[in-house]
């Protein structure tokens, strides 16, 4: 599994003590209670409390050396199969299986608090806001810069025989085409209903069928969008089909534009006919960014922020600024990001590493470590740091991408916030822009894990954001195809359970190992072990027997 950074875990030191001690105990009593057993039941040893020191004393200087190797043995199997366990329970869910048990169920009965369970009320409130967020973070959003299945999702699965999409991914797509591109109203003409059972048909070919029986019918704009991005191989042919999706949802939208203020359903048909428009006008730009006018990509996107300022779930403005970008126009790059890069709005990794990468331009193509450890850093040298690492620690795993530490693939449809996946489209689109500016991705390379340190715990308590959420690593793995290696934030260390149970199955091997090749030397050492061990119990017994009276002593042992 491929780790990025450095920092804790889920738990804090004082939580890991607590169940280590807990276990500890538990394991020490059990080992004690099953050798009582051993005895009791299998050797039949009498464990009256006055005779019972000598009687075990001499049942164990009758043992042979095959019964220690026998019980090693066993011991060491029994630690190695513990072990094989929780390795892959870790593996399969990140966390250890005992110290979940200790934290879910014993914690409780020996008078912890349990952290999962809600406090009372005043710590409500003060939670709602951090729980919000962790909600809102872990929000699955549809990616601006989204590639066309026909035209590049299927071209590479001919080349490969890899699938680039997972079906969790296909499947959050076809809910995103129901809701912008249907209404209540679709019934009511014969091409919108067939689009609306096409689009939630799972084989592509049906739902090509469908869009062609519906343009039969009449020229639906939904059809030509359906064709342009499942059934046209190249992004000339799917610039055709958008152009004539574009002719069909001007009309349309013209349409419902006067008749929107008639009723609940009109108003439905003109939110859809708008999403449709936006829609058609966005991939239009995309295909001529594609297709390298890029300038022309620009204008388009310009023109549709103005004209629909408030349609905001598409994030434009993320594909103007990797076509201005392109044009290496950083000046209007910094002007979107001065509109974009504010609190109230929801951060993402192109703003946030496109904010330093313009900063890093201002210093990247002089900058020297060596000759800024002597020195100490600049003004401008030190803004430019404290933007890679503002970057850093909104998505920790875009760095590994850009310096070509690990392999790239096709981005996802979706993404989520902060996490692998939108690492990933981030760095498919914007690699060749750090490369193009002199020495920045030296600047990125000296300084990025300097953001660990700021925040050693990202789980807890984060540095200019909010605490990093715990759920990318799993929704990551439903967005990302099987073949490529998620990345994994925070660095996940082994839990204690693991390292106890291999050195515990490491030392009775070894034990059991020693016991077979020297026997009788092993024998001694075992004996003068037990010995040493019993010999606490021994001056008890023999301190109790003084003081109390023999007669009563002698009731007791009868007991």
């Amino acid at each position: 599994m491929a780790e990025v950074g450095s920092g804790g875990g889920g738990s804090s030191l004082a939580e890991q003590l607590k169940s280590c001690i807990v276990w500890s105990w538990t394991y020490l009593w059990t080992l004690w209670f099953f050798l009582m057993l051993f005895l009791v039941y299998v050797l039949r040893v009498p464990l009256k409390i006055n005779d019972n020191l000598s009687t075990v004393s001499m049942f164990l200087n009758t043992l042979t050396p095959k019964f220690y190797v026998a019980l090693t043995g066993t011991s060491s199997l029994i630690s190695g199969l513990i072990l094989i366990f929780e390795w892959w329970y870790f593996r399969k869910y990140g966390t250890s299986f005992i110290e979940q048990v200790s934290v879910s169920h014993l914690r409780p009965l020996l008078g912890g608090v349990d952290n999962t369970a809600p406090s009372n009320s005043t710590s409500n409130n003060g939670d709602t806001d951090s729980s919000r967020q962790s909600v809102s973070e872990c929000k699955v959003w549809r990616n601006p810069l989204n590639l066309f299945r026909g035209a590049e999702y299927n071209r590479y699965t001919w080349v490969t025989g890899r699938e680039p999409l997972t079906y969790y991914d296909m499947n959050l797509s076809a809910q995103d085409h129901q809701t912008f591109f249907t209404c209540e109203t679709d019934h009511l003409r014969p091409a919108d209903a067939i689009m609306q059972k096409a689009w939630r048909e799972r084989n592509p070919q049906a739902r090509i069928s469908a869009a062609h029986e519906a343009l039969e019918l009449n020229e639906c704009a939904t059809a030509y969008i359906l064709l342009a991005e499942e059934e046209a191989t190249t992004i000339v042919e799917a610039e055709r089909l958008f152009k004539q999706a574009l002719k069909a949802g001007e009309v349309c939208y013209r349409r419902s534009q006067q008749l929107q203020h008639h009723g609940a359903q009109y108003e439905a048909q003109h939110r859809r006919d708008t999403n449709v428009l936006v829609y058609i006008k966005r991939r239009l730009a995309m295909c001529s960014r594609k297709l390298g006018r890029t300038r022309e990509a620009v204008k388009m996107m310009r023109d549709l922020m103005k004209e629909f300022p408030l349609l905001s779930m598409f994030n434009i403005h993320e594909n103007l600024l990797e076509a201005l970008l392109e044009l290496q126009a950083y000046a209007d790059v910094q002007a979107v990001l001065a509109k974009y890069d504010d609190i109230s709005l929801p951060k993402s990794a192109t703003i946030c590493y496109t904010a330093a990468l313009l900063k890093a331009r201002a210093v990247s193509d002089k900058f020297s470590p060596e000759a800024a450890s002597r020195r100490g850093l600049s003004t401008a040298e030190m803004n430019a740091v404290e933007a890679i690492h503002r970057a850093v620690e909104f998505n920790p795993h875009v760095p590994k991408y850009l310096l070509e530490m690990k392999s790239l693939i096709l981005p996802p449809e979706h993404i989520l916030k902060r996490g692998d996946s939108e690492a990933i489209a981030y760095a498919f689109f914007h690699l060749q822009h750090w490369k193009r500016v002199e020495g920045a991705l030296n600047l990125l390379h000296c300084t990025w894990e300097g953001t660990f340190r700021m925040i050693p715990y990202p789980l807890e308590k984060g540095h200019l954001f909010y605490p990093y959420p715990i759920c990318t690593e799993t929704a990551d793995r439903e967005l990302l195809p099987s073949f490529h290696e998620v990345s994994v934030y925070p660095k996940k260390e082994l839990p204690f359970f693991i390292l106890f149970t291999a050195g515990l199955c490491s030392f009775t091997a070894m034990l059991a190992l020693l016991t077979h090749q020297f026997p009788e030397l092993m024998g001694v050492f075992a004996k003068a072990f037990l010995s040493t061990l019993f010999a606490p119990l021994n001056f008890v017994m023999e301190k109790v027997e003084s003081i109390l009276p023999s007669s009563l002593w002698h009731q007791l042992t009868r007991i």
